[in-house]
């Protein structure tokens, strides 16, 4: 399906704005910038004329043409065509434990476009850049106990996510984009063959983890900061499509040191985290690991994820969308710091230069 046309947008908009609150004027609608995906975004400024009860702004979603990411497609991991969108599946299914995600006003799954609150505009990342760092990366924790307990206890076979599995399969397709593409970037030199077992290893290794109900891109710009009725700070949760069952860790990882996290998350606040979510899961009778096998699948999480990451942006570069080279310095480091934790992945460790 192609984009859908800025003139169809616009009255698709309009036309669902007067539906949903009639009396009410869309004052501006402003594009918003998107990140890697063909997913396209609009904030919407409301007047109420008239009385009525429509919020002063809102966000409009075009879901792009592809129901599934690429790498569910690559691997043909779900059956298409689908019966909904994901997001309206997930969506569903996160309202239904109470996770605090932004109300849906409106859905047109034939137009592939949403009417959703706006849940503002201070992603987690930035208030915490702004202090109280480690209080807000607690609350982030909070909310991911709340996906991996309460979302996995209420798992069914008709949320979408008890069919996807990050398993060996799919972490091993990611790091391919790492060989094809990361090591021109950050080992020219560096010899695929002798590296490729040991990535094969990593994959299998994590595939032994239990799995939960997992985000799946649990990272600061997709959480985002408001102010609850006490006046004090409370998180919501987007893009949450792509969900999937996968080893706990990867959520932390991702939260913890996904792209530039490490100019506000110091190693101090990384443990501190880690302890918190670990404390509460055994508070809960709910962890199935050791605390220090707990944190081996969390060293064994982010060293698969930098490597993805390294290699994925590279891809996306090379697609013509700028900004992504910048955060590969950040994810080298972290690729880095977890390797020279342990003397395995000898070659890998070389090719990176440690």
């Amino acid at each position: 399906m192609a984009p859908l046309q800025d003139s169809t947008v616009n009255a698709w908009i309009a036309a669902t704005v007067a539906r949903c609150w009639p009396h009410t004027h869309i004052a501006n609608l402003a594009a918003l910038k998107g990140d890697a995906s063909t997913r396209r975004f609009w904030r919407l400024s409301l007047e109420v004329r008239g009385g009525g009860d429509a919020p002063a702004s809102a966000i409009a979603i075009d879901l792009g043409p592809d129901d599934l990411p690429l790498y569910a497609r690559a691997l043909n991991l779900v059956p298409e065509p689908l019966a909904e969108p994901p997001w309206l599946n997930l969506h569903r299914f996160l309202v239904s434990i109470g996770a605090p995600v932004p109300a849906l006003y409106a859905a047109d799954p034939v137009a592939r476009m949403l009417l959703v609150e706006d849940v503002g505009d201070t992603p987690l990342f930035d208030a915490a850049s702004r202090g109280k760092t480690a209080d807000l990366y607690r609350l982030a924790a909070d909310a991911l106990l709340q996906l991996h307990l309460d979302g996995t206890r209420a798992l069914d076979p008709r949320c979408i996510a008890s069919r996807l599995a990050y398993d060996a399969r799919l972490f091993r397709w990611e790091l391919s984009q790492f060989v094809d593409y990361g090591l021109t970037e950050v080992a020219p030199n560096a010899d695929r063959a002798a590296i490729a077992p040991e990535l094969d290893d990593l994959a299998a290794r994590l595939d032994r983890y239990p799995r939960v109900f997992s985000h799946r891109d649990f990272h600061g710009q997709n959480l985002f900061v408001q102010t609850d009725p006490n006046g004090g700070p409370r998180l919501r949760i987007i893009d949450f499509q792509d969900a999937l069952m996968a080893p706990a860790a990867q959520d932390l990882a991702v939260l913890l040191t996904t792209r530039d996290a490490s100019r506000i998350i110091t190693p101090t606040i990384e443990r501190r985290v880690l302890d918190y979510y670990y404390a509460a899961l055994v508070r809960r009778n709910a962890a199935p690991l050791s605390f220090e096998d707990f944190l081996e699948s969390y060293r064994l999480c982010v060293l698969q994820h930098a490597l993805k990451v390294i290699g994925r942006f590279t891809f996306i570069e090379r697609q013509g969308k700028s900004g992504y080279a910048a955060y590969l310095p950040y994810m080298l480091a972290q690729a880095r710091r977890m390797l020279a934790l342990k003397p395995d992945f000898p070659q890998l460790r070389a090719a990176l230069g440690l």
